[in-house]
């Protein structure tokens, strides 16, 4: 894993692509704290980081297209897969590295605060706590990059589609609010994220059985709740959902300025998500 990683972060800082990504990050970044903070004084640097949330679903899908779809591309990816190392190392090494081409932009976010303090009224728990809750976020979305590129040989295909499933996460709260509220709309609701998440099964598995009992446990389940208690049911599916919304996490550290520890676990347990169904995708692979 240590040369997987070491090579990906000389690739991104030998080409333009880690340039590009840390520069553009940190420019936007930049100007929002030179219009909120140092311009009209606000004192916290969450606000600014919270601005800058969007630019992520350009940066990342460049950053992370590449990072599977070219191996693929150029039919190197054989030789990674037939190398002594685990395809967990594989992974877990091109994600490593592309944390770490975010984490200079990061770093340089870290100083902000600092300059913010020289200046005037600072509160440096709730900035770094705001930067922590950022950079874990930047992790999920990376990690999305990750597994789209897994899927596809085309980078084009991989920005564009990451490119989508970050819009969605942006959106998300939007979209959320336009759900059925009714109870027999959540039950409809839940059995259609159950039927999407049995096809997610079958691709990574390719075992109609274990599919088909998931699918009629998993429905008999929903639908022995439902004739139990159907109120309950109300509003459920939004709640459910809601609770998966990224950027609510971190409005918990820029907007509250409270320490959410669910949301950092929800940030950490995505992440690992996807790296889990990454090392999937390439693993299938290996074995067809």
């Amino acid at each position: 894993m240590k040369a997987i990683y070491k090579r990906e972060v000389s690739s991104y800082f030998n080409s333009m692509i880690g340039w590009i990504f840390v520069a553009v990050l940190t420019v936007f970044i930049g100007i929002y704290f030179f219009a909120y903070n140092l311009f009209q004084g606000y004192p916290y640097f969450s606000m600014a980081l919270k601005s800058s949330l969007f630019i992520f679903m350009v940066v990342i899908p460049i950053l992370t297209m590449r990072s599977m779809a070219d191996e693929r591309h150029t039919k190197t990816d054989q030789l990674l897969l037939t190398a002594p190392v685990s395809v967990t190392a594989v992974v877990m090494g091109k994600y490593l590295a592309m944390l770490t081409v975010f984490a200079v932009p990061v770093a340089i976010a870290c100083l902000c605060p600092l300059i913010i303090a020289l200046n005037g009224t600072a509160f440096l728990l709730a900035d770094y706590g705001a930067i922590l809750a950022f950079f874990l976020l930047g992790a999920v979305e990376i990690a999305v990059g990750l597994l789209i590129s897994s899927l596809t040989e085309s980078q084009i295909i991989a920005a564009v589609g990451t490119f989508g499933i970050l819009l969605l996460l942006y959106l998300w709260d939007g979209l959320v609010g336009f759900l059925p509220s009714t109870a027999q709309g959540s039950l409809i609701g839940l059995l259609v994220v159950l039927i999407l998440l049995c096809f997610l099964i079958n691709a990574l598995s390719d075992n109609w059985k274990v599919t088909a009992g998931v699918l009629v446990v998993g429905a008999a389940v929903i639908a022995a709740f439902y004739l139990r208690d159907s109120s309950a049911f109300a509003n459920l599916l939004p709640d459910v959902l809601g609770k998966f919304s990224l950027l609510s996490a971190f409005d918990s550290f820029s907007t509250d300025h409270v320490f959410d520890v669910p949301g950092i676990l929800l940030y950490v347990s995505i992440s690992a998500l996807l790296v889990f169904l990454t090392v999937q995708v390439i693993q299938k692979r290996r074995w067809n």
